[in-house]
């Protein structure tokens, strides 16, 4: 920092400016912020945050428009997802393989039902109701289920040199998806896949958005995955093929679980970006937790200048706790295994 006279004055500087940008941001968000009251004491005070307006909006920023009577529904639900990623992280944790399975095989089938309703005794909530990050959560989980073996599928399809046509297949499809924007995948599924569905057949909206969310992710999760069986030694294909083993054998017991650990961070990583992507449903007319909070922003009631700023600050805090989080393990586990690799 002070390597010579100019490096010296330039530290300075940047400290100087990065303890008044500190500061202003805790008078902000802190001292002159209004913590409790209503929008009336928000416009008397307009030197910090209005926090009054995300209180009175959390329900609607959690679960959109989900009738009140039902939302113990996705309280159920929510609580089943963090409760089985808690359990999941804990490495020591007794049948963990068997709490996987759940999740990826009988759970996403059990919220679905549990909060679309329509069957038992549960009433229907048309997914045109759903919003907030209940809406968030659903589309970033169900994406990075589904695009995870379908980006398995495609990697070694890719690398399939004795089918030429499948190859070819997947090498276009993974290099077309991954060369169209997201925006237009969304556009595209939501006003365009329906023109090639037959006119009786009524695809809902949210489900348009899922297909485009799978297909745009499974490209980028087979170019991760295809990064991690290349960066096998090639050895392993050796050895399992001297073995005997036919060629899905030698990917199911020796190839994925040696290139999994490669994965891991690339693929946390990619859902890091999937979730964060999952904001521009509201192009399409889907109100996600951004677009909630857009949507309270917009309210003439709540027409104060810190409004804006509060919601937009409060949705940065919301994501960065998320996506931080996920990024400090995703650096765990590539420093966990990097050191098992080391030490072989």
């Amino acid at each position: 920092m002070f390597f010579s006279f100019r490096n010296g004055i330039l530290s300075v500087a940047a400290a100087v400016f990065l303890f008044w940008i500190i500061s202003s941001l805790v008078n902000w968000f802190f001292l002159d912020a209004v913590w409790f009251g209503t929008i009336e004491d928000c416009r008397l005070h307009q030197d910090g945050a209005c926090w009054p307006f995300v209180g009175v909006r959390f329900s609607q920023f959690l679960y959109g428009f989900y009738p009140s009577a039902e939302r113990w529904r996705v309280n159920l639900v929510l609580g089943i997802f963090f409760g089985a990623i808690g359990l999941l992280v804990y490495e020591r944790m007794p049948y963990r393989s068997k709490i996987v399975i759940f999740m990826l095989c009988v759970f996403p089938l059990f919220a679905w039902f549990l909060l679309r309703g329509g069957v038992l005794w549960l009433a229907d909530v048309p997914t045109g109701r759903w919003g907030g990050f209940m809406l968030t959560l659903v589309l970033a989980s169900v994406s990075i289920v589904a695009s995870l073996p379908l980006g398995i599928l495609l990697a070694l399809g890719r690398r399939a040199n004795t089918l030429p046509f499948v190859k070819a297949f997947c090498v276009v499809f993974i290099e077309f998806w991954r060369g169209v924007p997201l925006i237009t995948v969304l556009f595209a599924t939501a006003f365009m896949l329906p023109l090639f569905m037959p006119a009786s057949v009524n695809f809902d909206q949210l489900l348009r958005a899922m297909v485009g969310f799978i297909l745009f992710s499974s490209a980028y999760m087979a170019e991760v995955v295809r990064g991690g069986l290349e960066g096998l030694d090639r050895g392993q294909y050796e050895a399992s093929d001297a073995l005997g083993m036919s060629y899905w054998q030698s990917r199911k017991r020796v190839i994925l679980p040696q290139a999994l650990k490669i994965m891991i961070p690339g693929i946390l990583l990619t859902i890091i970006g999937l979730f964060k992507d999952t904001t521009l449903v509201l192009i399409i007319g889907l109100l996600d937790f951004l677009g909630m909070i857009q949507a309270g922003i917009a309210d003439p009631r709540w027409g104060s200048p810190n409004v804006p700023f509060t919601g937009y600050a409060f949705a940065a805090l919301v994501y960065f706790c998320f996506c931080y989080s996920m990024s400090v393990y995703a650096r765990y586990i590539e420093k966990k295994y990097s050191e098992g690799r080391d030490r072989r």
